[in-house]
């Protein structure tokens, strides 16, 4: 068994912090959303591992390295332009060879992991299977069709949804998948779509079983997703204090904070996490809020927001709140005082309110 997780793709939902970084990359509760993966990958048992990676090839390889830190063995496979799903599956034929794989799309977050799915796949005769999910929504996702557990019908984004099954973004394949991906023709858009792909060993009578989920996941492509996964996830942490509390401050509630880490008259209610040699002085630090290595919080308050690393908010004298902040940003006072800000920032920014 291998997996193949896919990390390229342009980010397009989540700039201008995808202008400078892979979207794979940006960090939910201060870890990599890839991290999370190859976690869950790692916890299912698969140690040889693809990842299909694109533009941003550079930034994801010095990230994962060779797989050392997790205990799996890591392979890179370039995709030159993100031309599918179906796409990354067919360049990856010489990695996988004739090995039953799961394939994992990057920035999907599955709370309770994989390894239920890829055990049931593994003790059936199915040649795929596919990762399904009740949802609100599904004119937005590629939606399922089935009959007693079968997959009998896939619609990529329809307009009058058949069901409310969504593909969540893992799938299970045995090599069969690979007559079907170069059998098909590019869509409408241009690109080898993995329903498609599905939807060819249904006609061809081929066993395409579904799994339905019950606890969340998150395809982390839109800010909105971003903020409720960094959410959830803090929901589960513990308190975990590295760094120095001045007797003038308040720590409440659960709150993980790194080495080096000074909080001066401050208040930081949890859950909320706080990464190595930050500086929270004269501020508020509300729940829901990830702030990673080296950030300065001053005269300022956040709440549910993520910040990356470098990042600066001072004297703001209101409160950020359900935003994601870039690496090394300025955010300081200039002029009026607002009652509060709401901001998705780039790295490498200064921004001054009004």
């Amino acid at each position: 068994m291998k997996a193949l997780i896919l990390s390229g793709g342009k980010g397009t939902r989540l700039r201008p912090i995808t202008y400078t970084g892979a979207k794979q990359l940006v960090p939910v509760a201060n870890k990599p959303i890839l991290f999370y993966t190859i976690e869950a990958v790692k916890a299912a048992g698969i140690t040889d591992i693809g990842i299909v990676v694109g533009e941003t090839h550079e930034e994801v390889e010095a990230a994962v390295g060779d797989g050392s830190a997790w205990g799996v063995d890591i392979t890179y496979i370039q995709q030159d332009e993100p031309a599918g799903l179906a796409h990354a599956v067919k360049i990856s034929q010489d990695f996988i060879k004739d090995d039953a794989f799961v394939m994992y799309l990057g920035d999907n977050l599955i709370k309770d992991g994989i390894t239920s799915f890829v055990d049931e796949y593994c003790s059936s005769d199915a040649n795929a299977q596919i990762l399904l999910a009740h949802v609100p929504n599904p004119q937005s996702f590629g939606v399922a069709v089935l009959a007693e557990g079968r997959v009998v019908r896939l619609v990529e984004k329809p307009k009058n949804p058949p069901t409310d099954l969504a593909l969540v973004g893992v799938y299970m394949f045995d090599s069969t998948v690979f007559e079907a991906v170069n059998a098909i023709k590019p869509s409408a858009r241009g690109e080898l779509e993995i329903t498609d792909a599905i939807q060819y060993l249904v006609d061809n009578d081929y066993k395409v079983n579904s799994h339905i989920i019950t606890g969340w996941w998150k395809d982390t492509g839109k800010l909105e997703d971003m903020l409720e996964a960094n959410r959830i996830i803090l929901d589960g942490i513990t308190t975990d204090i590295c760094g120095e509390v001045d007797e003038t401050s308040e720590i409440a509630g659960r709150v993980k904070m790194g080495k080096g880490t000074k909080i001066i008259n401050s208040c930081v209610r949890g859950p909320a996490i706080i990464g190595d040699e930050c500086i929270v002085e004269n501020a508020f630090i509300g729940p829901y809020t990830s702030i990673n290595d080296r950030c300065k919080i001053v005269c300022s308050e956040v709440e549910h927001s993520i910040i990356l690393e470098d990042s600066q908010v001072l004297n703001i004298g209101s409160r950020l709140e359900d935003s994601l902040i870039g690496k090394n940003v300025k955010i300081d006072k200039d002029g009026r005082k607002p009652r509060a800000y709401r901001m998705m920032v780039g790295d490498n920014s200064a921004v001054s309110v009004t």
